[in-house]
């Protein structure tokens, strides 16, 4: 089993902590964790933009000129699409871009990140989340903290800063675990994700 050390709000060292090898101790796998990824974004798009076709585009019921005799080229609407105000051609319509992923390959992909994130020395655990002002913990750039429903203050302390990502247990997706260059857990989290993910 891997171990992990624990530390305080301050980012002293508390305990340390063994992680089960099932969760944070396999081979990261990058095609399913890119499908999910994918999924994830897709769901998010609103999939609401709209062109126009030469058939609904107000106007151009009368032919401009005559068929033959005028010297230029033939035209039949002014709402063609190569005319300045005519239709689009091929141009985007409303749609859905969900797409379905098993969830077994999203619990997978979920075991990989922390695994990944592990590896990498970019998974940090603290205790619990208890001080009247947001500390750095020793953390510089992008990073995505979990942490209890229970713990209010601490989403109120972070959830205004640009660079973190603030997610309570429970809503833990492939995305957000990713998305950082530091992932940060209060220690009762990561025990509810490691039940859930075993």
């Amino acid at each position: 089993m891997a171990t992990i050390e624990i530390k305080t709000a301050e980012g002293k060292k508390a305990s340390t902590a063994e992680l089960a090898d099932s969760v944070f101790g396999i081979e990261p796998n990058i095609p399913v964790m890119h499908q999910v990824v994918r999924m994830q974004r897709a769901s998010w798009r609103a999939g609401t933009h709209s062109t126009k076709t030469r058939g609904q585009v107000r106007g151009g019921g009368k032919k401009p000129w005559r068929q033959k005799g005028t010297g230029r080229a033939r035209q039949g609407t002014i709402r063609a699409p190569h005319w300045r105000g005519g239709g689009v051609v091929f141009g985007p319509h409303p749609r859905n871009y969900d797409f379905k992923v098993n969830k077994k390959e999203i619990k997978l992909a979920i075991r990989s990140a922390l695994s990944a994130k592990l590896a990498d020395e970019q998974l940090i655990v603290v205790d619990k989340f208890e001080f009247e002002k947001p500390c750095t913990l020793g953390i510089e750039g992008r990073c995505t903290i979990v942490v209890t429903d229970e713990n209010v203050n601490a989403f109120l302390s972070f959830r205004n800063i640009p660079t973190v990502d603030i997610v309570p247990s429970g809503d833990e997706n492939v995305y957000e675990l990713l998305d950082n260059k530091f992932l940060v857990f209060e220690e009762e989290a990561l025990r509810k994700l490691e039940e859930a993910m075993a």
